[in-house]
């Protein structure tokens, strides 16, 4: 393998890499992220509603995704702005948002079809909002943020990416010997190394390692927070992948991915569970207090989007506006939701469940009966 940072990579291998993927130390470090995965599915299967997470967690992966590439907001903002204030959100708060729809199209096109070439583009497309295809002009380089120094140059001529990225559906879809999370975890750096897009290369592609899990089955919500371990070794993330390009070096970044799978699914299990039992104690202390409005489903729904909407109540028949503004307000009044003003529309914050989302101990704060009139 030859290759120098200002020269086009035309000459990246092919997968699966003429070395070993599945030593003995991937092998081992597979077993643990498979058992993690599992643990994680089997504590969402026991959440009575699973919007409460595919409306949530995926918004703290779409942040740390955009972080990852300076792209830069808050879990608070992108809830408040989601479902409804898009349009008055900031560039990086939309750019992020745009993400989680990216993931959840993505999601929903493996019922039609399995992940390729076309995914992506589409993916690529949502993330940046712009009618975007495989690269066909050169002069694509990666540069060093902080000295401009030029870092990596990716192959370059729309034919040549093609056929990368036709050899990478193949890796995906038919390596069946190597395990799973090895294959996504290869495919993650060749499709970064192609690079095949002018931006919105690596957000696409991470998009794309949950997609695969999904697709393979090892995931059954587009939930885990993968890019939570990415954003937090991020220095080691860029060099891992530089080592597999300048030197074959494919052991430890197989490693690095294998144990973020681990313990990123170790971390949304135990917040799926402090979800549950936060929910749970919601929907007993407005039993108690409010036991002519309480239903189960109300609670479910200032579940679903820690900034709540009337339109929210009404969309799922809980009842019409009038009734359903009266139920907010009647559980303001109970000190479970906050009611603010965003521009001309009326929203409910949750801030036990805004604040345990980002929480990194996953504490539950209990409601103090003494404070309820």
């Amino acid at each position: 393998m030859t290759w120098t940072p200002e020269q086009p990579f035309n000459s990246l291998p092919p997968l699966p890499p003429a070395v070993e993927l599945e030593t003995r130390a991937v092998l081992k470090a597979c077993i643990p992220a498979r058992a993690a995965l599992a643990a994680m599915n089997q504590a969402a299967s026991l959440m009575p509603n699973p919007a409460m997470l595919v409306n949530t967690l995926p918004m703290l992966e779409a942040r740390d995704s955009s972080e990852i590439e300076n792209i830069v907001t808050t879990a608070d903002r992108l809830f408040q702005h989601a479902g409804g204030a898009e349009q008055q959100a900031d560039p990086a708060t939309k750019e992020a948002l745009r993400y989680r729809g990216a993931l959840y199209w993505g999601v929903a096109s493996l019922a039609q079809r399995p992940l390729s070439t076309a995914t992506a583009v589409e993916v690529c497309r949502q993330i940046k909002a712009v009618d975007l295809d495989v690269r066909r002009t050169p002069g694509t380089q990666l540069v060093n943020d902080r000295t401009g120094a030029v870092v990596y140059t990716p192959p370059q001529g729309e034919a040549l990416l093609r056929q990368l990225l036709g050899n990478w559906e193949n890796f995906l879809h038919n390596a069946r010997d190597i395990d799973p999370l090895v294959r996504m975890a290869a495919a993650h750096y060749q499709f970064e190394a192609i690079h095949p897009f002018v931006d919105g290369n690596g957000r696409t592609g991470r998009v794309l390692n949950l997609l695969f899990l999904v697709q393979e089955g090892l995931l059954d919500l587009p939930i885990l927070y993968l890019s939570r371990a990415l954003l937090r070794h991020k220095a080691d993330y860029y060099r891992l992948l530089r080592d597999v390009t300048q030197s074959g070096d494919w052991e430890p970044w197989l490693l690095f991915m294998l144990q973020g799978v681990e313990h990123t699914a170790q971390w949304t299990m135990a917040k799926i569970l402090a979800i549950k039992q936060l929910a749970d104690h919601t929907a007993q202390h407005v039993r108690e207090h409010l036991p002519k409005l309480y239903s189960r489903e109300l609670v479910d729904v200032i579940f679903e989007q820690p900034y709540c909407r009337i339109t929210n109540l009404v969309d799922r028949g809980i009842g019409q506006r009038h009734a359903a503004s009266r139920y907010l307000h009647a559980l303001a009044g109970l000190g479970v939701l906050q009611a603010q003003t965003l521009g001309k529309e009326k929203l409910f914050v949750h801030p036990r469940l805004l604040w345990l989302l980002g929480d990194e101990a996953h504490a539950v704060r209990r409601y103090d009966p003494r404070a309820v009139a």
